[in-house]
């Protein structure tokens, strides 16, 4: 195993049209289908990263800022951009592009975080991140503050999940 990389090494671009298929009843991209193409193009970013297998650790919110119509083109780009010694977390940034006007617009930005494994599913180290660019180096400095808003919310989440149970059907 490689022990370090560039963010640029796992640079992953990924465009595709938007299509009837793909959208809601007001024609606008339905979010779980672009929800699904972030998580993908992360993943291949963190593969990239850590040349093993990866699973989805988490997923911050994803804040859709702009619609993306049908007809429009989409490009998600994603890289690594923090590691730890087993995980990854990955910048996922979404355009969408009116391919008739050529007017692009950001349309979500979310982070997600990878854990590599082994062929039994066993976490295993990846290789320490070196940081080029400015971009790059703000992403590492800000990814301890975001890893700690993760945890704090996985233990919100592990409470409430603890509060409510898991049987099938709720007394409200």
């Amino acid at each position: 195993m490689e022990k370090t990389k560039k963010c640029r090494d796992s640079l992953v671009v990924k465009t595709s049209i938007v299509l009837p298929p793909d959208t809601n009843n007001i024609g606008t991209m339905f979010g779980g289908k672009l929800m699904a193409q972030i998580d993908d193009i992360a993943a291949i970013s963190a593969m990239r990263h850590a040349r093993s297998h990866v699973v989805t650790a988490s997923t911050d919110s994803v804040d859709f800022l702009h619609p993306i119509s049908e007809g429009n083109a989409v490009c998600l780009e994603s890289f690594v951009t923090y590691t730890g010694r087993t995980s990854m977390e990955v910048v996922v940034k979404v355009v969408a592009e009116d391919l008739q006007s050529g007017v692009q617009n950001l349309c979500a930005l979310s982070f997600l975080t990878f854990v590599a494994i082994d062929e039994k599913g066993n976490p295993i180290p990846v290789p320490r991140l070196i940081s080029e660019t400015e971009t790059e180096k703000a992403l590492y400095e800000s990814a301890k503050e975001r890893a700690q808003a993760r945890k704090k919310r996985r233990t919100d989440t592990q409470y409430i999940a603890d509060t409510i149970g898991n049987d099938l059907v709720w007394s409200l």
